[in-house]
């Protein structure tokens, strides 16, 4: 999943990248909310961390100006203004939720995950396909009731693919979910990562049916008959 930071203060910016990274979200970090803008006009995000304390357009402007593009990813506001107005004009412009600084990292995680939920109407935490089971909220990976061990990014790949299982999923759909805005687009990547997801997955387990499939000039799903 792809999260858009946007935040000025780099001394918290940078570790909350790194927690949001380990925990499998590409992150996209700005420093100010013009160039936030410039990028959600034109990439999907599923979530935007929003600092309202900005240096020119602030925060709540932001937050005014994306809803009047009708553009709907949840926003989850960061401040340290506490007061009831300000909460009310934030969430009142398009902000799902409201966070006060300082804040625990694993509490704004939290919070995170279920404005995803929320958004994408996900009553059922576990993604299941064949015998192959994924729990978004844990983390945790099995097959045949064996867990499997996964990287950061293994994680997201497999968890993009889940979230559709028997799709056909374009490379440029896969990058845009999975990676960073900064990934060079002639980069084989996606190929390195999903042998890794193919061993881990299918090969590994040699007595289930392989699950991870290249359909020949489109793309790559999870599931299904073909």
């Amino acid at each position: 999943m792809r999260v858009l930071l946007v935040e000025d203060n780099e001394r918290l910016a940078k570790p909350f990248k790194k927690l949001l990274e380990g925990e499998s979200y590409a992150v996209d970090w700005r420093l100010n909310a013009e160039e936030a803008y410039n990028l959600i006009l034109f990439e999907h995000y599923d979530i935007v961390i929003l600092d309202l304390a900005l240096p020119g357009m602030d925060g709540f402007t932001f937050a005014k100006t994306i809803r009047g593009e009708k553009i709907k990813t949840p926003i989850l506001m960061l401040t340290a203004r506490d007061s009831i107005e300000d909460r009310i004009k934030g969430l009142d412009l398009g902000g799902e939720d409201y966070i006060v600084k300082p804040f625990e990292l694993n509490e704004v995680l939290a919070r995170m995950r279920a404005l995803i939920r929320r958004a994408t109407n996900t009553t059922d935490l576990l993604y299941t396909v064949d015998t192959l089971t994924l729990d978004p909220t844990s983390h945790i990976v099995t097959r045949a009731n064996q867990e499997i061990r996964l990287s950061g990014k293994e994680y997201a790949f497999l968890e993009f693919l889940m979230r559709h299982p028997g799709q056909i999923m374009t490379k440029q759909q896969i990058i845009d979910s999975v990676w960073d805005t900064d990934l060079d687009p002639f980069s084989n990547s996606v190929d390195v990562y999903l042998g890794y997801l193919r061993k881990k997955i299918d090969k590994e387990f040699p007595g289930e049916k392989p699950l991870i499939k290249t359909i020949k000039g489109f793309g790559y799903k999870i599931g299904g008959d073909r």
